[in-house]
C-alpha cells in the first residue's frame, strides 16, 4: 500500500507569532497564525495522521510579545508553548537565540511546551554527562516510524555569556549525529530518520573553534539520515546531496515553511519502504491567518500591543540607520552615548542593530526600543589597549568597505550572489559586524587594506591616543563574548582571555537602559558628532551618493 506524508517545518520564527510586526507597528507577511491556517488545510486534505509539524528553533527572541512573556509576565504558561501545542507540533529543536534568553526562560518554556519534546541531542548537562534536552523523538503514523533528531549549532560559547548556558556543553554536530543516528537505528528501528538542525548548510567557516553551520557536512558524512531541515543562517535553501539526502531551509520570520513529501510503501506484512523524499519551500505570506488561532491568543496580542504602544518620550527628528554606513550618524550616536553613559567607559564600539530602520520624529514608543535593540544584549566594559582598539576597527571597516582605487569604485562591499545572511542580501557581510567607535577621533583611508586603514589621533577630549595605553571600552555582550570575531581575529585577543578582560557588565539588557534614559530626558534630538570620516574625499563623496542609491533605491523618498 502506497502512502504519502507531508512533513512541514518552520524555523527562525523570531517571535513572529501574529500577522503583525510589533516593532514597526505594521502588518507582517509571516506569522504562526498564517502557518496554522496552511497546516490546517493540509490536515483537512490529507488527514491529521499524514502531516508532521516541526520547528527548528530561534522562536523566543525577536519580537516584543516574546520579550514580554519571557521577562515581564513569567507567571503564566508561556504563550509560545501554548501556540505550538494548539497547532499540534510534533517536535521542536532549541536554537541559539532561545538559549540567549537564559536558563529561567528556556527551562520554563521547555516545561510549558510538554508533551512536545524540545530537542538538542548535542547539548549535554555537564553535571550528569547526559543530554540536557531530549535528543530525539519517535513519531509513529499509520504504521510508519519517523525518528526526528535535533541538533544545535555548537558555537554558543562564541556568542553568549557563560551564565546563559551554565552547566551545558554543546558537542560538534557531526560527532553527535553519528553517535545518535547509530543509537536510533539499532534501538528504535525507524523507517525514516529526519534531522531537525538549528544550523546552516555552509561548512567552510569556523566560529572560533566551532563549525557553526554544519548541516551539509552531516548530510555528507553521517549515513542513515533521510531528510534534514536546517536553519540558523536565515538562508532559504532547497539542496540535494549526491548521497540523495534532501536539505530544506525555510528562512526566517514564518514567511515560508519547508515542506517535504515522503512517499512510502507498506507491504502486507508491515514492512515499510521509503520510495521517495521530495520537497520545496512554500510561501504562507498570502494565506489568510487562522481566525481560530487569532481568537485563542487575542488576550496575549492585546497585552503586547498595549506594551509597545506606550509613549516613553519624544524625538525632535529622524534617527536613520541608513546614514550609518557612510559616516557618523544620529542613530549610532544615540547608541554610543547610551553605552558610555551606562558603562562609564571612555570609548564605545557598536554596530547598526538592524539593516534598515528609522526612529521617526514624534512620539517615541516602547516599540521603537526594539528597533534599536532587536535582541536582549547586555552591556560589558572591557579593558583594551589602543592597538587592540585600532585592530578591532581595522577588521570592522574591512568587512564593511572595499579598497577604492578610483572615484568609480564602490565604497561598500556589495554581495555578488552569495550573501552571508539572508537578511543582508545586498552586502557581503552582515551589518551587525560593522562596528564604529565613539570617544575617539579617527579617519578611515579607503585606499588602504586592512591593517593600515585606521588612523586614530585623539580621544574626544583632545587627549592624545596611545596605542600602548589601556582604555575602558563599552561593547554589547555578543561582541564581548567573541561574536563576529572582531575582538579575537581583529583585535587579537585570545578567546579564553575575553572573560578576564571584562571589568563590569549590566544586569539588564540595553533596551531597558535606553528606555529609562529616554523617559528621564523626555525628548531626544538627533545630533551627529563627526569624530570619524572616510578619506580621501575625492573618492568617497561620489561613491557614497552611488552606493546609497544602490543600497536603498527608495532613498529619495525616505
Amino acid at each position: 500500500m502506497r502512502k504519502i506524508f507531508k512533513i512541514v517545518a518552520t524555523g527562525d520564527v523570531h517571535g513572529m507569532l501574529y500577522p503583525y510586526d510589533f516593532t514597526s507597528l505594521t502588518p507582517a507577511s509571516g506569522s504562526l497564525a498564517r502557518v496554522s491556517a496552511y497546516v490546517s488545510s493540509l490536515r483537512s486534505r490529507l488527514g491529521d495522521s499524514r502531516v508532521l509539524l516541526l520547528d527548528n528553533g530561534d522562536i523566543l527572541q525577536g519580537q516584543p510579545p516574546v520579550y514580554f512573556y519571557n521577562f515581564l509576565d513569567t507567571t503564566v504558561t508561556h504563550p509560545v508553548a501554548r501556540m505550538l501545542r494548539y497547532m499540534r507540533y510534533d517536535a521542536q529543536t532549541v536554537g541559539n537565540h532561545d538559549i540567549e534568553t537564559g536558563h529561567p526562560v528556556y527551562d520554563r518554556y521547555r516545561a510549558d511546551l510538554s508533551p512536545i519534546p524540545l530537542l538538542g541531542a548535542n547539548v549535554t548537562d555537564t553535571s550528569t554527562g547526559r543530554p540536557y534536552f531530549t535528543p530525539y523523538t519517535i513519531i509513529e503514523r499509520e504504521g510508519v516510524r519517523f525518528a526526528v533528531l535535533g541538533l544545535l549549532t555548537p558555537a554558543i560559547p562564541a556568542w553568549l555569556p557563560a551564565p546563559l548556558w551554565s552547566g551545558l556543553d554543546v558537542e560538534p554536530m557531526v560527532e553527535s549525529a553519528r553517535r545518535w543516528v547509530e543509537h536510533i537505528r539499532h534501538t528504535e528501528h525507524p523507517d525514516m530518520i529526519i534531522g531537525l538542525f538549528h544550523s546552516g548548510y555552509e561548512s567552510t567557516h569556523l566560529t572560533w573553534r566551532w563549525l557553526e553551520n554544519a548541516s551539509g557536512l552531516v548530510a555528507r558524512e553521517v549515513e542513515g539520515i533521510d531528510l534534514i531541515f536546517m536553519g540558523h543562517d536565515h538562508l532559504r535553501a532547497v539542496r540535494r546531496e549526491s548521497s540523495g539526502v534532501l536539505l530544506l531551509n525555510p528562512g526566517a520570520h514564518a514567511r515560508l515553511v519547508a515542506e517535504a513529501t515522503v512517499t512510502v510503501d507498506i507491504a502486507p506484512d508491515g514492512r515499510v519502504a521509503i520510495l521517495d523524499v521530495d520537497g520545496d519551500l512554500v510561501s504562507v505570506a498570502d494565506i489568510e491567518p487562522d481566525a481560530r488561532f487569532l481568537a485563542e491568543f487575542e488576550p496575549e496580542r492585546a497585552r503586547s500591543l498595549q506594551l509597545v504602544e506606550r509613549v516613553i518620550g519624544q524625538a525632535e527628528g529622524d534617527f536613520s540607520i541608513r546614514d550609518s554606513y557612510f559616516g557618523p550618524s544620529a542613530f549610532m550616536e544615540l547608541i554610543h552615548t547610551l553605552q558610555l553613559e551606562v558603562s562609564g567607559a571612555q570609548i564605545s564600539l557598536a554596530s547598526p542593530t538592524s539593516f534598515d530602520a528609522t526612529l521617526r520624529r514624534g512620539p517615541l514608543r516602547m516599540s521603537d526600543m526594539f528597533t534599536l535593540y532587536r535582541y536582549e544584549n547586555q552591556l560589558c566594559t572591557l579593558r583594551m589597549t589602543g592597538r587592540e582598539i585600532k585592530n578591532h576597527l581595522e577588521m570592522s571597516y574591512n568587512l564593511w568597505t572595499a579598497v577604492m582605487h578610483s572615484p568609480s569604485d564602490p565604497l561598500l562591499k556589495f554581495a555578488s550572489g552569495n550573501p552571508v545572511k539572508g537578511d543582508y542580501a545586498h552586502l557581503i557581510n552582515p551589518t551587525y559586524n560593522f562596528d564604529s567607535a565613539y570617544g575617539i577621533n579617527y579617519t578611515v583611508d579607503v585606499t588602504r587594506p586592512q591593517g593600515s586603514k585606521i588612523e586614530i589621533s585623539t580621544l574626544s577630549d583632545g587627549t592624545p591616543f596611545d596605542l600602548d595605553s589601556e582604555y575602558e571600552v563599552a561593547v554589547n555582550t555578543y561582541r564581548a563574548n567573541g561574536g563576529g570575531e572582531l575582538l579575537t581575529r581583529g583585535a587579537g585577543i585570545p578567546n579564553d582571555e575575553l572573560s578576564a578582560r571584562i571589568v563590569r557588565s549590566t544586569p539588564l539588557d540595553l533596551r531597558y537602559y535606553l528606555m529609562k534614559a529616554i523617559e528621564r530626558k523626555g525628548t531626544i534630538r538627533p545630533t551627529v558628532t563627526h569624530n570619524w570620516r572616510f578619506i580621501p574625499d575625492t573618492l568617497v563623496a561620489p561613491a557614497i551618493a552611488r552606493d546609497r542609491a544602490r543600497l536603498f533605491p527608495d532613498s529619495a523618498t525616505k
